[in-house]
């Protein structure tokens, strides 16, 4: 396990990840879960990928044995998916805010680049039609 979380990321990252798959296999549930659970967060998403495509190969026998790799997985994927929507709305409304001539602070900036909320920024992406100054749109 050790290995998988300092090498997994490395040139033989996918062998290493194969073999802590089989420990894996080799110990109870709880304590497998929380294995998989180090080793995920250890990965960066090219070899998060890659994890995930071993255990869809061994999908039958492993989701018996491991049935937490799923929800791991689709619990990143949606996170992913969470991000992304909320930077497409950041760049959108950053861009329509250009587009309209409103100059942003500093702090109006890093208010946009921190929200982490989605009916925030489509409220603000709605505040941004008509809108004259930073704080119309902020409001």
């Amino acid at each position: 396990m050790l290995s998988a979380v300092a090498h997994g990321n490395g040139p033989n990252g996918l062998t290493v990840l194969k073999a802590a798959l089989v420990a894996l296999g080799r110990l109870d549930q709880e304590h497998a879960m929380v294995y998989f659970h180090v080793i995920w967060n250890g990965l960066r998403e090219p070899m998060r990928r890659a994890l995930e495509a071993l255990v869809m190969e061994r999908q039958i026998e492993d989701e018996a044995r491991f049935p937490f790799v799923r929800e791991l997985m689709d619990r990143s994927k949606l996170a992913g998916l969470r991000e992304g929507e909320l930077k497409g709305k950041r760049d959108t409304l950053l861009r329509l805010l250009a587009r309209a001539g409103i100059m942003l602070t500093e702090r109006e900036s890093a208010r946009i680049q921190a929200c982490t909320d989605i009916a925030t920024l489509d409220r603000w992406l709605d505040n941004v039609l008509g809108a004259k100054t930073a704080a119309e749109v902020l409001s």
